[in-house]
């Protein structure tokens, strides 16, 4: 090819490529609420009112970041959390964010975006549900979508190139802005109304959800957090607690980040074979399917050559097997290029489907889940949790290997079982309490 041809092709090309580049700019450019029915879309709204005064209220905000892991519009946060910090303040609340992941963003039309929306409906009626079963007011549901620039390129096919830049981006975007956004976010389910000397206990709760590299957005941001807040080193303590987390519950659904950056949270949370209380209520929970390639076979394809001039060891750790603890060794080159989800060493449940149609009420999960024993297996509406024996059953930390008949790829993360059991989780995870609770002693 001659100079000329070149000199002529490139431009074209290079114009191709950046007209297959997403937006660089948010989608949620209107501040105000908007309330959202059936004619009303609100779809450059950062916040929004759906279905007020009906079963399946709930609100909705927006917070995007850019590759940078820099709040794009600080009037745009603000706005979203002086609302959710107002309605706190007022009458307790059920918080739950998402994070998304790859191929992703903000906009109306978005899969996430919407399935999110359906996501607090479900959680808005259920929470409806169990106030007017018990003679209580309910909880308003709140919830923040989290929003980044998942896909850079919009060519198809093109586009599935980018997943280890993507990966970059939501580890910039996890270790910058979103941790700051989420401790803010956690303050507001803490806050405590009342009057005189002595506030009122308020059951606000909060949820984190994390897909693909929304997961790994997630688990980097709050990584420390949860190391530091499993042990209570709080000066004179003479007793000893439940295990703590972020919020009430974190879920990471085919999260993209490597086992190895796990480790620590597994090693503490397995240390002497601990024995949970039964008032210990899941903290972390990592759904990974069997089928999903992304992070199953491109994960580790990838890492390969990343981690290619790293050195490596074999550590000797232990798992828990009738409260002893059992040696295994763990290859960190293994550990360093396998997603967590994958990881057999860190697996702790086995979720499949089951024939059971039948959903529990409140008071029944609650019950059920503190009453597990090593190897049993729980049924949901429609899905059955196992417990792999590895651990003890009242662990707060689970890895769960998920069916691909619940969970068939990498993004097919909605279907009406698994929304189901996530649905519970949370329930499980979000009690009602009449009280603060009192400490547990050994």
């Amino acid at each position: 090819m001659s100079y000329s041809k070149i000199s002529l092709t490139l431009p074209f090309l290079l114009l191709l490529f950046l007209g297959g580049c997403s937006t660089n700019l948010p989608y949620r450019s209107d501040f105000n609420e908007c309330k959202m029915t059936a004619q009303t879309s609100c779809s450059s709204s950062a916040i929004i009112h759906h279905e007020a005064k009906k079963k399946d209220e709930y609100y909705l905000g927006f917070v995007e970041f850019d590759d940078q892991g820099q709040v794009r519009e600080h009037d745009q946060m603000e706005k979203v959390l002086d609302k959710f910090y107002g309605m706190a303040a007022k009458e307790e609340v059920l918080l739950i964010t998402f994070v998304h992941g790859w191929h992703h963003n903000a906009a109306s039309d978005d899969g996430n975006v919407k399935s999110f929306h359906n996501l607090l409906g479900r959680i808005s009626r259920v929470e409806s549900q169990s106030a007017q079963q018990s003679g209580r007011a309910a909880r308003k549901v709140l919830g923040l979508y989290i929003g980044w620039r998942g896909e850079s390129i919009e060519i198809p096919y093109v586009n599935d190139l980018t997943f280890w830049e993507r990966k970059n981006t939501a580890e910039n975007v996890g270790q910058m802005g979103v941790t700051g956004v989420l401790l803010k976010l956690e303050e507001i389910v803490n806050v405590k109304a009342g009057t005189g000397d002595k506030p009122k206990y308020v059951n606000s709760r909060m949820v984190v959800i994390g897909h693909s590299f929304g997961g790994a957005v997630v688990f980097t941001a709050l990584q420390q957090v949860l190391n530091d807040r499993y042990i209570n080193s709080k000066p004179g303590k003479t007793v000893s607690n439940d295990a703590q987390g972020f919020g009430d519950l974190v879920i990471l659904v085919n999260p993209a980040f490597e086992a190895m950056h796990y480790a620590t949270l597994y090693d503490i949370s397995q240390q002497y074979c601990r024995n949970y209380y039964p008032s210990q209520l899941p903290k972390l929970a990592v759904l990974t399917s069997e089928s999903d390639l992304a992070t199953k076979w491109a994960f580790p394809a990838g890492r390969f050559f990343s981690t290619l001039f790293e050195t490596h060891s074999t550590l000797t750790r232990h798992y828990c097997k009738d409260n002893r603890p059992i040696a295994m060794e763990i290859a960190e080159g293994e550990a360093d290029r396998t997603a967590i989800g994958h990881f057999k060493p860190y697996q702790t449940h086995y979720l499949d489907v089951t024939d059971n149609k039948k959903r529990m009420k409140t008071t029944e999960l609650e019950t059920v889940w503190s009453g597990q024993t090593a190897g049993n297996s729980l049924d949901f509406e429609g899905s059955r949790l196992t417990h792999l024996g590895r651990t003890h059953p009242l662990n707060p930390y689970m890895n769960i290997k998920v069916d691909s008949e619940l969970i068939g790829d990498h993004n097919d993360i909605w279907g009406e079982e698994v929304v189901s059991f996530l649905r519970d989780l949370i329930v499980i995870s979000t009690p009602i309490k009449e009280t603060e609770n009192s400490s547990n002693q050994d």
